[in-house]
């Protein structure tokens, strides 16, 4: 069961970066001279639909995204988002756990283990 409740306002700093993305999205767009007939039909979604992404709106799918992303020749830098290798706070916690010391273990003759 999912703790995801669609009813629930968005925070604020989710609500931000969401109609970031839109802006940028549409100047992006505009900087590629695409047409939002243009962007739309390569994304595969209306104009509509199109027009509510470059606006904020938080209901689009994934897919819309990484399509429009994609269309812009960003794809890389999506797939990149949450690079474990880059995970910098994740690292430093498994960091924390790793034991202080290394104990040789016992070996047992003849059983071949090192």
């Amino acid at each position: 069961m999912s703790v995801y409740n669609d009813k629930a306002p968005l925070p604020l700093p989710v609500r931000r970066v969401i109609e970031k993305f839109g802006r940028d999205l549409s100047l992006a767009r505009r900087r590629r001279r695409f047409s939002q007939a243009s962007m739309a039909e390569r994304i595969g979604i209306s104009v509509a639909s199109l027009r509510r992404l470059e606006g904020g709106d938080p209901g689009l799918s994934w897919g819309a995204v990484a399509r429009a992303v994609h269309v812009l020749g960003e794809l890389d830098k999506l797939g990149s988002l949450l690079d474990t290798a880059n995970d910098d706070l994740g690292l430093a916690l498994m960091d924390q756990r790793l034991p202080q010391r290394i104990r040789q273990r016992k070996s047992t003759e003849g059983t071949g283990a090192l």
